[in-house]
């Protein structure tokens, strides 16, 4: 399966990049496995990906919870909670 994923805010700063195109094993199927997967890059992933930092997703601009499905040709956001004032 492959993706596009999209990283905003503090999570592109920390990444260096703002987007990729990535070839998921078939073992990934939910944002809380693309999560755990992303982890397993290094520190800085696994700062911002294994639950230690709350990271917010989306799944082609519709905001969703890390069990939702994730489908080939999918675009996956990735970013800070939002707040507002």
């Amino acid at each position: 399966m492959n993706i596009k994923v999209l990283y905003f805010a503090r999570i592109k700063e920390s990444v260096n990049y703002s987007t990729e195109e990535i070839a998921l094993p078939v073992d990934i199927s939910n944002i809380n496995t693309l999560k755990a997967f992303l982890a397993k890059r290094g520190e800085i992933w696994a700062d911002l990906f294994s639950g230690k930092q709350v990271v917010r997703a989306a799944i082609n601009h519709e905001l969703v919870d890390d069990m939702m499905a994730i489908h080939d040709g999918d675009e996956v956001a990735f970013f800070p909670p939002v707040t507002g004032g």
